[in-house]
């Protein structure tokens, strides 16, 4: 199986949940509290190696109880942490999540270690890789370098641009597939529009295609060589949706890695997006292969 480089962030997740989310100046009760593993990079990782990749991944955690609980994770998962070694006088990430009624969130982050990830480091687990995954919870610079070796390999490029910022042209022109939601697509835009509108302004910056995840309706799919697709997801009951965008790019990476083409792979992550909406928490709520063979990815 060829292997996957994960690049990204490991996050404590605390969940607060909510009746509704607060206006502003305005004090809410919660009605209950948990911790969970988060990161957008780890959370990624986790998915794809229940999808059945061999995962490799590259991130920075300090060298606290936060810390040693991501590695026990990693290790646990069957993913193989990069050589790089726990900050010191630097704190693990954290994440404050407000969870409300209808499943929806609002999420507010702490880079702690993550922002320490240097280009050398990331690139620590690039030999053998033959797909690079990365997000935006880590320093730009450590991803650019890290996508313009994998490029130099041979090695394809996924970049899921969250959460939503601008991004210098060399990383979108040294990703081959951009990954992106409603609100990022529109932030990389600089416009609103239909999925298919915001495709076709972003589609000429990238290598190879551009994803738009769509929530409850599914994902889109824009390639340069003029394909266009649309998955839709199986009907779930959602109680959380917090991991499902990690659920959906692990797995949909994974499948690519497996060496399935982007219909199959789209498929596959809508259906894990969709299962992850099930369950509480983002790590708790990541499907597992069978699980999604079973519901049709």
């Amino acid at each position: 199986m060829a292997r996957l480089l994960v690049i990204g962030s490991y996050n404590r997740d605390t969940v607060l949940r909510v009746a509704r989310f607060p206006k502003p100046g305005e004090t809410l009760a919660a009605t209950g509290m948990d911790r969970f593993h988060g990161g957008k990079g780890s959370n990624q990782a986790v998915a794809a190696a229940r999808a059945g990749a061999e995962v490799t991944f590259a991130a920075a955690v300090g060298a606290d109880a936060a810390g040693v609980a991501a590695r026990d994770l990693w290790a646990a998962e069957g993913i193989a942490p990069a050589p790089i070694p726990p900050r010191d006088g630097t704190p693990t990430g954290e994440a404050l999540i407000l969870l409300d009624a209808a499943g929806e969130n609002e999420i507010v982050i702490v880079a702690g270690a993550n922002g320490t990830l240097t280009p050398m480091e990331a690139l620590a687990g690039l030999p053998g890789a033959a797909i690079v995954l990365a997000q935006l919870e880590t320093p730009v610079e450590a991803t650019l370098a890290a996508f313009e070796a994998a490029r130099r390999a041979g090695a394809r490029t996924l970049l899921n641009a969250a959460p939503a910022q601008t991004l210098p042209p060399a990383l979108l022109a040294a990703t081959d597939i951009l990954i992106v939601n409603e609100t990022e697509a529109e932030r990389l835009a600089g416009r609103g529009g239909t999925p298919e509108a915001l495709a076709a302004v972003l589609l000429p910056l990238v290598a190879e295609g551009v994803v738009l995840t769509a929530g409850a309706t599914g994902a889109h799919w824009a390639g340069r060589d003029g394909s266009r697709l649309h998955a839709a997801p199986p009907p779930v009951s959602v109680r959380d949706s917090t991991g499902a965008g990690d659920a959906f790019t692990g797995a949909f990476a994974a499948a690519l890695a497996e060496g399935m083409g982007i219909p199959a792979a789209l498929r596959r992550g809508v259906v894990a997006g969709a299962l992850a909406c099930r369950v509480l928490g983002a790590v708790p709520s990541l499907p597992r292969r069978a699980e999604i063979l079973a519901a049709g990815g």
